[in-house]
């Protein structure tokens, strides 16, 4: 069969399709979705804002991989500019572009989602199944090549100090442990909804449509019916004038804890209590870099293969914000990126040094304390969506802990300095000094360079409709027709990156919806 592909940027007039279901985003929730549901003989058309990059259009230059899939070009900020954005705008999404980390949901997560949001059947054994046979499809193991001076680092430092590390499952089969993973992988190896689901669902008979930005939910009453999304250029910028139509028995939501929220608001969607758009959550990430005395080349081999929990759960599931520990490639663009003027002035520093500098992040998680609310999704004048996010003196708390940290664990690993990700940080020689140096530090938007490559939230699952936007099942509370697959569904953070537990819900709830719309399943979980 040959696969059905449209390039809307191409179109010469409005286009109009017919599907049993319209599903919005190529990413680990709506790919996932689109070929469980044409593997079921339904009728699947899939949108995408992104074009059709595939492993010969990877040249892995920064300019070309940020500007062709990334939203704008890398530089997607919150609200207030504060925190960088790195969301993945092409087919497969972020999981195109994501570095591979593959860890399920931890239990203190999906049990605290039962206790305090009233989730069910979504524990650790519900979703066992499902991930079970996702491992399996996309090969998901922990990473049995020695990990680079980089990530190697990060376990020497923490097996120095006593703290906890363990290796990291990558989603990938024939790694030439190039490092390039965030500019998409040349050779294949990544295991994404690019070479997966995706090809799964068109070689099912899903068409697929790229350039193509959703921009409301069409309505029946109070059923949706389809949508409608507007043209876009090559360049994924600029709307071309023509529209394309897909009617619809179903829409599926799957384009991302911003995209999701913005367009069920710019649709007007029932929202009695409020809801949608609110508890949007990002993993604030910080960094610190630090010099080591042997070569690092942070910019080769696997990104991430070691991780610490030491400091995830450190004052319990609701207390003080925990973090993860991870290694980041040390990227030129993404530094510059990331730190603005400070980055140009830390490029020039590490001069004939930059071989050997080495970089840490702490992810924290958000949501679990009732002094951290999360962000909200907004809608500019021109209808786009932005995430308005504050930085409150709760998560300042968590930031400047991470500091602390990363820096005695780089110290400990052998750096001879360390320099925290914050534009009035200096190079601190020892220990002591970094303490001191960073408690001066001012908790202030813009001064910390924050970023974050994970969107949760935004239309949060639970059983009670005055405090969520869809059921358990993904289903809208106050609408038919329609179901939210992908990370804006859930009611919190997670902890860790959350590709693993989209694919999860992802495929039970596709699984649920194709039986509900008369298909013909043909594997269910065991």
């Amino acid at each position: 069969m040959t696969r059905q592909i449209v390039d809307a940027a191409t179109l010469e007039r409005p286009l109009k399709l017919e599907a049993d279901a319209v599903v919005v985003g190529t990413g680990a929730g709506g790919a996932v979705a689109a070929e469980i549901l044409a593997q079921a003989g339904l009728r699947v058309v899939m949108l995408e804002e992104g074009g059709y990059q595939t492993a010969r259009d990877f040249t892995l230059r920064e300019l070309d991989a940020n500007t062709e899939l990334y939203y704008d070009s890398g530089s997607r900020t919150t609200r207030d500019g504060a925190i960088t954005i790195l969301q993945g705008r092409t087919v497969g999404g972020s999981t195109t572009v994501n570095w591979t980390s593959s860890f399920r949901a931890p239990d203190e997560t999906l049990s605290h989602w039962r206790s305090a949001h009233g989730v069910e059947g979504l524990g650790s054994a519900d979703l066992a199944p499902w991930w079970r046979r996702l491992e399996q499809r996309l090969n998901v193991a922990p990473w049995a090549v020695p990990p680079n001076p980089n990530n190697a680092a990060l376990a020497r430092g923490c097996a120095r100090l006593g703290y906890a590390h363990a290796v990291i499952p990558r989603n990938v089969r024939g790694c030439r442990n190039l490092g390039y993973c965030g500019m998409g992988c040349p050779v294949n190896a990544k295991r994404g909804m690019l070479v997966t689901t995706v090809p799964g669902a068109l070689d099912a008979g899903a068409v697929l449509v790229t350039h193509a930005r959703a921009d409301r939910v069409l309505l029946r009453g109070d059923k949706a019916v389809g949508v409608e999304a507007l043209a876009l250029d090559a360049r994924s910028v600029h709307p071309t004038g023509h529209t394309i139509t897909v009617a619809a028995r179903f829409v599926v939501a799957a384009g991302g804890a911003i995209n999701t929220p913005g367009l069920l608001l710019r649709s007007q969607l029932p929202d009695p209590h409020q809801r949608l758009g609110k508890r949007t959550f990002i993993h604030p990430v910080n960094l610190s870099t630090a010099i080591l005395p042997e070569t690092v080349d942070g910019f080769s081999g696997a990104p991430q293969s070691v991780y610490s929990d030491q400091f995830l759960w450190r004052d319990g599931v609701t207390g003080r914000v925990g973090y993860k520990l991870e290694a980041a490639p040390l990227y030129p663009m993404l530094t510059l990126s990331l730190m603005g003027r400070m980055g140009r002035e830390l490029l020039q520093r590490f001069g004939g040094r930059y071989r050997n500098g080495q970089v840490l992040i702490a992810l924290l998680r958000d949501g679990f304390h009732e002094q951290s609310q999360g962000g909200q999704v907004l809608l500019r004048g021109d209808g786009s969506a932005v995430l308005d996010y504050p930085l409150t003196d709760y998560l300042w708390e968590g930031l400047f802990d991470a500091y602390l940290h990363m820096a005695e664990v780089q110290f400990a690993a052998g750096a001879t300095e360390v320099l925290p990700f914050h534009l009035d940080a200096k190079p601190y020689g020892s220990l002591a000094e970094a303490k001191a140096g960073i408690a001066a530090l001012p908790a202030k938007p813009v001064r910390g360079a924050i970023f974050t490559a994970h969107l949760m939230g935004g239309c949060g699952m639970g059983n009670d409709p005055k405090t969520s936007v869809i059921t358990g099942a993904g289903r809208h509370h106050q609408l038919e027709g329609l179901a939210v697959i992908d990370g804006s569904m859930f009611p919190t953070s997670l902890g860790v990156n959350p590709q693993m537990t989209i694919y999860g819900i992802a495929s039970r709830n596709a699984t649920q919806l194709a039986r509900d719309l008369g298909g013909k399943v043909k594997e269910a979980a065991a």
